[in-house]
């Protein structure tokens, strides 16, 4: 069985850095801490992109940018700018998805992923044949990956 491959923006990336407090962003923390652990152990392959490098450089809290750019060196795959994924994430701005959105789902798809994972509610409404977009609560539950 081939494995799947993945693609997690940003926001899913940071989840575990926000007010744990709510349930909801608990338990998307611990879904994707468990798909990172199965990324790390080889059992699902990580996508990664100029964008996420991009966006995690950006981010001004410097621990953060460690840690995030540390588990991205764990990508087997990396999508960086070309002139296929800029004409994708053009023709997926003009349904009103933001330009970053677009770059990330962009990059998922010209990067061959089963799944973007994400956190952001707005990009979780965008639905494309080319890639499935699922929170990390949903990706393990569709998936079948059951919690140790």
């Amino acid at each position: 069985m081939e494995k799947l491959k993945v693609y997690l923006d940003n926001c899913s990336l940071n989840r575990p850095y926000d007010d744990q407090s709510q349930l909801r962003i608990e338990l998307e923390t611990k879904a994707k801490l468990y798909i990172q652990q199965q990324i790390i152990e080889g059992r699902i392959i990580l996508v990664s992109s100029v964008i996420v490098e991009y966006e995690n450089n950006d981010n001004p809290y410097h621990i953060r940018k460690l840690i995030i750019g540390d588990f991205l060196k764990n990508a087997s795959n990396y999508v960086d700018e070309c002139e296929e994924v800029v004409s994708i994430a053009r023709k997926i701005r003009t349904t009103g998805i933001k330009t970053k959105d677009a770059s990330h789902i962009a990059c998922a798809i010209y990067g061959g992923c089963d799944y973007l994972i994400s956190t952001d509610d707005r990009l979780l409404k965008y639905k494309d044949d080319r890639v499935k977009i699922i929170n990390p609560i949903d990706f393990i539950m569709t998936e079948g990956v059951h919690c140790e």
